[in-house]
């Protein structure tokens, strides 16, 4: 073992020299973007992922399929010894009764059958990074919807970061809305800048355990660069709105609700859906016939999509995982139910984007980009954090130990099963 002592500095000092010491250590990655880039660029990636897989991976000869089949599968179960299949399924019924306990309850105990308890609690992160966009706007609702959360959520210091204006200043009500929310710190830089100071600090700024708010397309791949050291809400990036209309909606409030949302930027994503080509037409000629009496938003882009049916409207919308979906057709409501991906779903056409976006009481805060495939809208949730507590009896060692000297030596990990059988073993 490489063995090295360290003066102590003070708790934060102390632990910063412990992992930079420990990152030293660390392998080169330095080909990753390589990888990335063959897989991503590939009009063939099967093949690709076969070759590097024979180059990278452990193995004697060059692969010629990426699937493992179902035959092969099926029978691996019957093929193993059968008392590590036993201690195999042991351990899947542990897992599974502390997992099932958690989707009701994310503070629980559970007391398992050998006699070991695992205690599952949440506490809070220490510091949030908040970031409201400016620059041709300002969001005081941006300020409202991260900092209330992270304040709920118990986090003990929030620190908000916002673009200054032309005369170098933030606006005041910007500022209004932080003292509402009892924000600590404000910060006036934007851009990805602002995301990295708040993630590794400066002379300034102490750095923060979280970053959430949305921003344009920098702040959001410097959210995807720091979300390694920190939790980040989600990708929030250029907004999106998918619009589904069919014969009896009122295609003029729709149109003003695309108009709405291209206010974010020419770079927002606008969708239209109908099953009729004919109630496409007239959306289009309504939108544009808005977009036009109105500043900032004729040049946005519009897609209009006919779908066979309202169900292949729903499956788009679930391809596509919009930030904004607007469901303004007749008998909605178990057209929403089969809704898995949109950030944030507007039911019925009294209910516009907009008051989502202020004050309906849901989080503006939401994933774009097809982030929505695997997260969702801004809340307490994304400020706190899982401890588990793991207490083993005599009693509960004394069954588990032989189990966990059989899957650790399965694994090639002799010692954990050593670590594990001395507990039990007589004399030690």
């Amino acid at each position: 073992m490489r063995v090295r002592r360290f003066e102590w500095r003070g708790a934060a000092a102390t632990a910063k020299d412990v992992r930079v010491w420990a990152l030293e250590m660390w392998p080169s990655v330095e080909n990753i973007d390589e990888i990335k880039d063959a897989i991503v660029k590939s009009e063939k990636r099967d093949e690709v992922l076969l070759e590097l897989t024979g180059r990278f991976d452990a193995t004697e000869i060059t692969p010629t399929a990426l699937a493992v089949s179902n035959d092969e599968r099926s029978g691996a179960l019957s093929r193993i010894d059968p008392a590590l299949r036993q201690s195999l399924e042991l351990a899947a019924a542990n897992i599974r009764a502390v997992a099932e306990a958690q989707v009701d309850d994310a503070s629980c105990v559970v007391n398992l059958p050998q006699g070991q308890r695992v205690t599952m609690r949440e506490v809070p992160l220490d510091a949030a990074g908040i970031y409201a966009p400016g620059g041709r706007a300002a969001y005081p609702s941006s300020v409202l919807m991260c900092a209330i959360p992270a304040r709920i959520a118990g986090v003990r210091r929030i620190a908000l970061a916002t673009p200054p204006g032309p005369d170098g200043t933030v606006t005041p009500v910007v500022l209004a809305a932080a003292e509402l929310c009892e924000v600590d710190e404000v910060y006036a830089m934007g851009g990805a800048q602002a995301i990295f100071a708040l993630v590794y600090g400066t002379e300034t700024i102490a750095r923060v355990n979280a970053i959430a708010g949305p921003g344009n397309a920098w702040v959001r791949e410097a959210k995807a660069r720091v979300a390694p050291f920190v939790a980040i809400d989600s990708l929030a990036g250029p907004s999106e709105l998918m619009v589904v209309v069919d014969d009896s909606s009122n295609l003029k409030w729709a149109a003003l609700d695309l108009c709405a949302q291209a206010e974010h930027g020419s770079e927002t994503t606008l969708v239209a859906v109908a099953v009729e080509e004919e109630v496409l037409e007239r959306l289009a000629v309504e939108a544009e016939r808005a977009a036009a009496s109105r500043s900032g938003v004729a040049d946005s882009p519009l897609a209009l999509v006919a779908v066979p049916d309202l169900g292949a409207a729903i499956a788009l919308a679930n391809a596509f995982a919009p930030e904004h979906l607007e469901l303004f057709v007749q008998n909605g409501v178990p057209l929403a139910e089969r809704v898995s991906t949109a950030g944030c779903i507007f039911m019925g056409e009294g209910s516009a984007t907009a008051f989502g976006d202020y004050v309906a009481g849901s989080n503006h805060v939401l994933p774009t980009s097809r982030a929505g495939d695997f997260s969702g809208p801004l809340g307490p949730h994304v400020f706190r954090r899982k401890i588990s507590t793991v207490e083993v009896s005599a009693e509960a060692a004394a069954k588990l130990a032989p189990h966990v000297d059989r899957i650790a030596r399965a694994e090639g990990f002799p010692v954990h099963g050593e670590s594990a059988m001395i507990r039990v073993e007589k004399g030690s």
